[in-house]
């Protein structure tokens, strides 16, 4: 069956052919790379072991934008990551995800702990972080009302923010390929090879494709240690963290205004309650470390934890309002961020062990890659009409009954609402399936179907017959998230 796409998003695993750069990983680092290198004229690959973009650590990212106060300067993240959230308000006008800056707090519950505080306050100062305030009781109790009247005083950060990070990746990767760059999807590098003659790496997939480029990026995230050996890069090893979260319907009381952190720990930043930017809220992570970088897997015990935890800060949680739980892995390496041109192989770039805080800093994280590839020689020249411009899609969601009403008029799969807890329409998830998006994982980041109270249950059916429709899949081809995850074992009748 053919398929009409709307927009060049659509992954090119046809396609094969010479790069100058080639980025292998498609998370919030590798696309926020890809765009930045979209600007010039070069011709850039991606290069994405997943079905889809950002199924690997930025699909359960906690989508905060950090207020640039919990670590030294001395640290790359720390400067990335100020310079980071400072770019996120261009990014919003630009591309088509969800942002809002509804500020940081971080909530001391003992006096012992406002020593802590006062630190984090001092450190963010010296940082050059914008508005940041040291708060007594009266105005912390102010800020954020559904905390617990047993704080004392905390820190607030008006800079800090949420944004959904699958949308993000999304909104990136569309711009980058707008402007020419090439997405190339389920292909794992398996081996890469030099022509020191021609200068040119060549880049072999597991099932056989082989691109080239002059120059490679590894921002494989969790798996940026397997690809260096494979380009005979250093050698070092990504621990992953695992991070367990507790989702919260839209109809919680207990959602407060602005990301409440607690005073942070040696090991972690704290359990959180995060606001989320489209209206649940999430409760947690965790930070434990997770032998296999493909658990993710909840446990009960620490799922009470989490709750416990957020409850001490928010006493209004409630279980009853708990929709789903989750995990997510996060990369570790050391202290800070391993961001630099290889040392034992040519045109080799690491980007690894970008753990927190890098979501939000990511947009500096592609400036600095691409500052460093100009330094190892790489030639960037601006195109002249380059387009940072992304159209804001329509979302049912979001509109009047007017605006939905016309829409209705051109198309009446709007007017058919296939998620009914989203309020997501017929017609989003068409578009989301012919922009490439062919897994239920897929469909639900992008127009957020199934992600509702009922997690599901109500709409899945209706999805998978969406995407056989518009793709010619059978049932027993539709998967969860690519791969051998299938959601059915046989075809009905």
């Amino acid at each position: 069956m053919g398929r009409f796409f709307l927009s060049n998003y659509n992954p090119t695993p046809e396609k094969t052919g010479n790069y100058d750069v080639a980025i292998i990983g498609c998370g919030v680092s590798g696309a926020n790379i890809a765009r930045r290198l979209s600007v010039y004229t070069i011709k850039t690959a991606i290069l994405e072991k997943g079905s889809d973009v950002s199924f690997g650590t930025s699909k359960a990212n906690s989508g905060i934008i950090h207020g640039g106060f919990h670590h030294n300067k001395k640290y790359l993240k720390t400067r990335l990551e100020v310079r980071g959230n400072l770019m996120f308000d261009q990014l919003r006008r630009e591309l088509d995800f969800p942002f809002k800056r509804c500020g940081i707090i971080v909530a001391a519950l003992h006096e012992d702990e406002m020593k802590s505080v006062e630190h984090l306050y001092m450190q963010g100062v010296e940082n050059g972080v914008i508005g940041i305030e040291l708060c007594s009781r009266d105005r912390i109790l102010e800020l954020e009302p559904k905390l617990s009247p047993d704080a004392v005083g905390g820190l607030y950060a008006p800079g800090g923010g949420m944004i959904e990070p699958y949308r993000f990746v999304f909104a990136l990767v569309e711009s980058a390929m707008k402007n020419g760059v090439d997405l190339y999807t389920n292909y794992k590098v398996q081996t890469a090879e030099r022509d020191i003659s021609a200068g040119l790496w060549q880049v072999q997939s597991a099932d056989g494709r082989q691109i080239k480029a002059r120059y490679v990026v590894n921002a494989a995230g969790l798996f940026a240690d397997e690809v260096s050996r494979i380009f005979k890069g250093e050698e070092f090893s990504i621990k992953a963290r695992k991070g367990e979260y507790f989702l919260l319907d839209k109809q919680t009381k207990a959602r407060p205004e602005r990301v409440v952190f607690p005073v942070p720990t040696a090991v972690s930043k704290g359990m959180l309650v995060i606001p989320t930017v489209e209206g649940t809220v999430l409760v947690g992570p965790t930070a434990d470390p997770a032998e296999d970088k493909t658990d993710y897997s909840t446990t009960s015990e620490r799922l009470e934890q989490i709750l416990d935890s957020g409850k001490t800060m928010i006493p209004s949680l409630s279980r009853n309002d708990v929709i789903t739980n989750f995990a997510g892995l996060r990369p570790y390496l050391e202290e800070d961020f391993y961001i630099s041109p290889s040392k034992k192989t040519p045109a080799f770039l690491q980007v690894a062990g970008i753990q927190s805080p890098g979501l939000t800093a990511s947009p500096a994280i592609g400036e600095y890659v691409k500052d460093l590839l100009k330094s190892m020689g790489l030639n960037l020249t601006e195109k002249p009409n380059w387009n940072p411009f992304v159209e804001e899609r329509p979302r049912a969601r979001t509109l009047s009954s007017l605006e939905l009403d016309k829409l209705i008029d051109a198309d009446p799969g709007w007017g058919n609402i296939v998620c009914r807890c989203e309020n997501v329409s017929e017609a989003e998830i068409i578009q989301a399936v012919r922009l490439g998006h062919h897994t239920l994982d897929g469909i639900k980041y992008f127009t957020r179907a199934q992600m509702g109270r009922c997690q599901g249950g109500f709409c899945t059916y209706k999805i998978i017959k969406l995407i056989m429709q518009e793709t010619g899949l059978s049932w027993g081809e539709i998967t969860k998230h690519g791969g051998e995850s299938y959601v059915l074992k046989a075809e009905l009748g």
